[in-house]
């Protein structure tokens, strides 16, 4: 990344903004559909209003042995970043979207949501449920 990307970066943190490193994998069926599914997803991340992207490193495909049941081979790509999100809304916002196999918080060592910030993070979680609910990918069971 760039110099002023991260001192942006640096800035909005001390603006009460929430810095985090991440993980994120992806798996394909082919070498470069795997780097290039990871660099579009990281590209689209960094379009996210409300996110600055200042710090990606992306580590060699690798060949995986049947990663799935029913694949023989695939290859994962992981992409390490360092990212700065305006609020916990925002940042949970990208861990549905962007789903990371890790996250860190770097910074504030305390986190505090007002009742509308928190209420706008249990209406995205439910809005997710609802979306996989209707793609027939799942939901809540319920007894009766």
């Amino acid at each position: 990344m760039d110099t002023k990307t991260k001192e942006t970066a640096e800035k909005r943190v001390k603006e009460g903004w929430i810095r985090t490193a991440m993980m994120i994998e992806v798996l394909a069926v082919s070498e470069n559909a795997s780097k290039s599914a990871l660099e579009k997803h990281i590209e689209k991340l960094e379009n996210e209003e409300g996110v600055i992207v200042y710090k990606k490193n992306f580590h060699p495909v690798e060949k995986v042995e049947k990663p799935l049941p029913n694949v023989e081979t695939g290859f994962s790509c992981v992409a390490e970043i360092e990212i700065v999100a305006k609020n916990f809304d925002k940042l949970v916002y990208i861990v549905m979207n962007y789903a990371p196999s890790s996250i860190e918080v770097l910074e504030p060592e305390k986190i505090v949501l007002d009742e509308g910030e928190a209420q706008g993070i249990l209406n995205s979680i439910a809005d997710v449920l609802h979306r996989f609910a209707a793609a027939g990918l799942g939901g809540v069971l319920i007894q009766t």
